[in-house]
């Protein structure tokens, strides 16, 4: 039996009519709301970010008649997967929960977030397209406030650069152009890898070139993982995969980590928390590393992708959706959130309007004044992205039919892998019961 979803917009109906029933606000002849009113509310928060019981100090202290307890939770699959278990048991859920913005549309469908476009959908002008879009699914519905963003950023040696009298790439062509210089004057060095285990590196780049791999129309979904943007990609990086003038190597391996350290990869396209990974992987190499903007496929219309970034929702389950949607814009909005986010949780803020709390650069490129200038550059120009709810079964097949292309080296198997992936991720929604167009 094909299980059943509900589309969006049943989803939104069945968020509102929860929250509604929860709330114990529309009992006005019992005077239930204003004794509600004069309770002190408690509300439990689920998120994996360091030291957020610190940053919700700030909120605890000067709203006494809000109280907010964290219960720290492992990142990514383990957070969702207990998320939906209490969602599917009908209690257990918390009423706040950070959530990576490829998840929200996997729980949405499973009706886990609750819609809070009447407490916080005027916020919009506070974040970045980008953000905005991985939050509302292209809807009016809204499914959480942003609170940090990866905007994607290219890392590279200065010291490589100026022995070679190259300059930082501006273009992708250029990119090629240093990879081939670089490596012809050492055959051991490398200005970056294809990396067939980060399918979220690979989806910034996609972005970037001005993909967006799954889209929605009222219930239908659609997929265009193969599409013409993305194959661009799939070929320029197949291309310099068998040309072998960037290695084909998995990042975040303990060889990777040495070839950051010994100086035989010289660059790396990552994103705005990449000087974090530096500083543990390439420790003997501080001071000699430089930020920068991506490479552009067209110079005149700059574009950028994310690689990461999280949302805090409030969950379908909370009997406090007004309290907890007052928090949440607290925590990514108010100057004291964002700068508490900063200080104690080192995440960089989706919101616009985070330069005041971002005054220092990252202590392994503590000489870059302006790091934090081009990342408000980076997050500006980064194009939106929708996520479908099943992007598990399609990094899944990424890291199979991509690692297969990198280990081959031959360009035509990147664009082939893209094929897979298109197949593999539309029958699996056909099959558990999306309606699919296409």
């Amino acid at each position: 039996m094909k299980k059943t979803f509900l589309p969006l917009a049943g989803v939104l109906t069945a968020a509102l009519m929860m929250t509604t029933a929860c709330s114990g606000s529309s009992d006005k002849s019992t005077g239930t709301s204003a004794t509600k009113a004069a309770e002190k509310v408690e509300l439990t928060y689920w998120t994996w970010a360091p030291n957020m019981d610190k940053v919700v100090e700030g909120w605890n202290t000067a709203h006494p008649d809000i109280h907010v307890t964290v219960n720290k939770q492992d990142g990514g699959d383990p957070a969702v997967t207990k998320l939906l278990t209490a969602i599917k048991a009908g209690s257990g859920a918390p009423d706040v929960m950070q959530a990576e913005y490829q998840k929200i549309p996997t729980l949405v469908s499973a009706n886990a977030l609750a819609d809070i476009s009447k407490e916080a959908g005027g916020l919009k002008a506070k974040f970045p397209d980008s953000a905005w879009n991985a939050v509302t699914l292209g809807s009016a519905a809204l499914y959480g406030v942003p609170q940090d963003s990866g905007p994607m950023m290219f890392y590279y040696r200065t010291d490589v650069f100026q022995k070679l009298g190259i300059q930082e790439p501006k273009t992708w062509d250029d990119y090629a152009a240093d990879a081939r210089k670089i490596h012809a004057a050492n055959a051991k060095q490398y200005l970056g890898t294809f990396s067939a285990n980060d399918p979220g590196w690979f989806a910034g780049l996609s972005q970037q070139a001005g993909a967006s791999w799954w889209g929605i129309n009222g219930d239908t979904w659609s997929v265009a993982i193969n599409d013409a943007n993305t194959q661009k990609v799939a070929n320029y990086w197949g291309g310099l995969v068998q040309e072998g003038v960037i290695d084909n190597k998995p990042m975040y391996t303990p060889e990777w980590n040495a070839a950051l350290n010994d100086g035989t990869q010289v660059g790396w396209v990552s994103s705005v928390w990449g000087p974090g990974v530096l500083e543990g992987s390439a420790k003997n190499t501080k001071g000699k590393w430089k930020a920068a903007l991506m490479p552009q496929w067209d110079a005149a219309s700059p574009a950028n992708g994310n690689w990461g970034g999280s949302a805090t929702s409030v969950t379908s389950q909370s009997k406090h959706k007004a309290e907890a949607a007052q928090f949440i814009a607290w925590l990514n909005t108010d100057p004291a959130g964002i700068q508490a986010l900063v200080t104690q949780a080192n995440v960089y803020p989706a919101s616009v309007d985070s330069s005041a709390a971002l005054t220092s650069p990252p202590s392994f490129l503590s000489d870059q004044t302006d790091f934090y200038s081009i990342a408000a550059e980076s997050a500006k120009i980064t194009k939106p992205f929708t996520y479908g709810p099943n992007v598990n079964v399609a990094y899944s097949s990424y890291n199979d039919a991509f690692g297969k292309a990198a280990q081959s080296k031959k360009a035509a198997d990147f664009p082939a892998a893209l094929a897979t992936m298109q197949q593999t991720t539309l029958s699996d929604m056909k099959n558990t019961g999306f309606k699919v167009s296409g």
